[in-house]
């Protein structure tokens, strides 16, 4: 089901754009495709408990080389991302 719109005579881009647009919104695609386009499925429970288990692991791997002092905390900090 495509939205169509032709340009009526005499019509100035913008109002066909705006004529295109309202149609968008009341035929209720872009919602549609937004829920699509940010859908997560949901995790199984295996799947959920695998990864709490990963997450406690990996923090008190990450205490215990802080506090025997292999490592330090800034090593654990998110990197900062250049450019953009």
């Amino acid at each position: 089901m495509a939205v169509e719109v032709k340009r009526k005579k005499g019509e100035s881009f913008e109002a066909l754009l705006r004529r295109f647009s309202k149609r968008i919104q009341e035929s209720g695609r872009m919602i549609q495709a937004k829920k699509i386009r940010f859908h997560v499925s949901p995790k199984s429970k295996n799947a959920e408990r695998e990864a709490a288990v990963r997450r406690l692991y990996l923090g008190a791997r990450r205490e215990y080389l802080i506090k025997s002092g292999k490592a330090k905390e800034e090593d654990f900090l998110p990197k900062r991302r250049r450019g953009r």
